[in-house]
């Protein structure tokens, strides 16, 4: 690793944004931790940062040379925002940017697809973590969390189809060595768990570790889809139950070996994930924040 340089850190009190940037400081690394409200995080130098706003942009930029980039939540066209800020930083003397994606989209996808395959010709080194979705959706504030909370439910319209689900502590251990190692990956990099798990799998799995009772309620896409337009823009809302009917049809039922090639350790699995989880907050759908992206 070098120890060279100054890492900004967008979405820095997010869900893996936060990891990313307590894993760096751990490992004596200069980091500027951006947010919306510049919040506190360990170690970090917080400096405010808005995607919608960019008399924010110069600042959060001045003095890094690498940057790990979280998108706007919920945008379906982020690019429209994200891509001239790319340009400002490329100016300003960012030469490495790591970008969060999810399994789920390619180079030149919908939403930030976009940026993904624009970020190679922007920087001499990149990297793009394409996670499956995230062990930490079943716990803090996610919809899954809610409703394991509320009635002992998790609604989805994937039917019997398994998905790689992965801890963000695992997501942020390759982002730091994206961005840290003397060489970037200058790939994009599929980051699963150990196991391929239905959420089935996963509702017994709950219930085994936290003596309650958990279920898996199979929703038709446009059920899913209207239920999530509660929380997100519609068009976002049907992109998403979307990728659960692909979900559905075995597009992420795989396993990579990525953790364990880019940190030396194997990535975790539910059950420890759970029980690692249990031990802090207690129950499930308590404790830090979730993920809304997968």
């Amino acid at each position: 690793m070098t120890t060279a340089g100054t890492t900004l850190v967008i979405g820095a009190t997010g869900t893996t944004g936060s990891r990313v940037a307590a894993q760096l400081t751990a490992a004596g690394h200069s980091v500027k931790a951006a947010s919306r409200l510049a919040g506190p995080v360990a170690g970090a130098g917080p400096v405010r940062f808005d995607w919608y706003d960019p008399a924010t942009h110069a600042t959060a930029l001045d003095g890094v040379d690498r940057v790990y980039l979280i998108p706007p939540l919920g945008d379906p066209d982020p690019a429209a925002i994200m891509l001239p800020f790319l340009h400002q930083a490329r100016t300003a003397g960012v030469y490495r940017a790591v970008l969060l994606s999810s399994s789920a989209i390619p180079a030149g996808g919908p939403a930030v697809g976009t940026v993904h395959q624009a970020l190679p010709d922007l920087f001499e080194q990149w990297a793009v973590l394409r996670p499956s979705w995230f062990m930490q959706n079943f716990t803090g504030t996610h919809a899954h969390a809610r409703s394991i909370r509320d009635d002992g439910t998790i609604r989805t319209a994937t039917e019997g189809g398994r998905v790689g689900f992965v801890d963000a502590e695992d997501i942020a251990a390759v982002a730091v060595r994206a961005l840290t190692d003397e060489q970037a990956p200058d790939t994009d990099l599929v980051i699963t768990g150990p196991e391929a798990l239905s959420h089935d799998d996963i509702a017994a799995i709950i219930t085994e570790v936290t003596d309650r009772s958990v279920v898996h309620r199979r929703l038709s896409y446009e059920q899913m889809r209207d239920r999530l337009t509660a929380e997100v823009p519609v068009e976002f809302a049907a992109m998403l139950a979307a990728m659960d009917r692909a979900i559905a049809a075995g597009a992420e039922d795989r396993v990579t070996d990525t953790v364990q090639r880019l940190t030396g350790r194997p990535p975790r699995t539910f059950r420890a994930f759970l029980e690692r989880e249990m031990g802090r907050t207690g129950i499930p759908g308590s404790g830090p924040r979730a993920a809304v992206d997968p």
